[in-house]
């Protein structure tokens, strides 16, 4: 992507009212209005998912379509991805989706604590090498972190092209006695996955199938 239309697309997310783009400072002192407030900007109370690393926002979309009684905001750090998903939503008038650009690690200061009832990750580097371990986003670190901005039967979903993720993300859950409600190593040869699964496919995850990697999925509950 060109630089000039890398900067034509940070222009419109200012405009969009859909985008809500914090700074760090901003959100580590505590001042992001949005927080604990979430419910105001969607108008209801309805039950907020966030998926974390949404790229171009294809799944948050996928998922708003789908589900008109829950509430969906995408997370991002990279501002001319995340254009592409909320012009979507305007375009549409999808009205239970919005856009957040900021770091993950940051995400406890962005939602109060049990403002979520659901977590999607969505095909997140699985940072294999050892000393990247830290950055895997279902290590302790992390779901401590989700934790608190859970609801107390609150579910994370992880679907994955990376077998390593899968395996290390099934083990750690068992070790710690987090409840696995499903897990699947292979979705579209294996039944019984769920619709929101098998029937949302993103650019990248369509170019896996076609290249024959098998689609992996996690759904569980972190222990109380």
């Amino acid at each position: 992507m060109g630089s000039k239309n890398k900067l034509k697309r940070f222009k419109d997310n200012e405009t969009f009212s859909n985008v809500f783009q914090p700074n760090r400072e901003e959100v580590l002192k505590g001042k992001f209005d949005q927080k604990g407030r979430w419910h105001e900007y969607f108008k209801n109370m309805n039950p907020l998912v966030i998926e974390l690393g949404c790229g171009k926002g294809e799944y948050t979309i996928g998922l708003a379509r789908a589900h008109p009684e829950m509430n969906f905001i995408g997370i991002d750090i990279k501002g001319a991805r995340l254009w592409r998903g909320a012009k979507t939503a305007i375009e549409e008038n999808i009205s239970n989706v919005a856009f957040l650009r900021t770091q993950i690690e940051l995400v406890n200061h962005t939602f109060a604590k049990e403002e979520v009832s659901e977590i999607w990750l969505t095909f997140p580097d699985p940072q294999i090498k050892y000393k990247r371990r830290k950055h895997r986003l279902t290590n302790p670190d992390f779901l401590s972190m989700f934790k608190e901005i859970l609801v107390p039967d609150g579910i994370l979903h992880l679907k994955t092209d990376s077998q390593f993720l899968h395996g290390y993300t099934l083990g750690l859950l068992q070790g710690r006695g987090d409840e696995v409600l499903y897990a699947n190593h292979d979705i579209y040869r294996n039944e019984g996955s769920p619709e929101a699964v098998t029937g949302i496919q993103t650019f990248y995850e369509n170019q896996y199938l076609q290249e024959g990697k098998p689609i992996t999925y996690i759904q569980f509950r972190l222990q109380p």
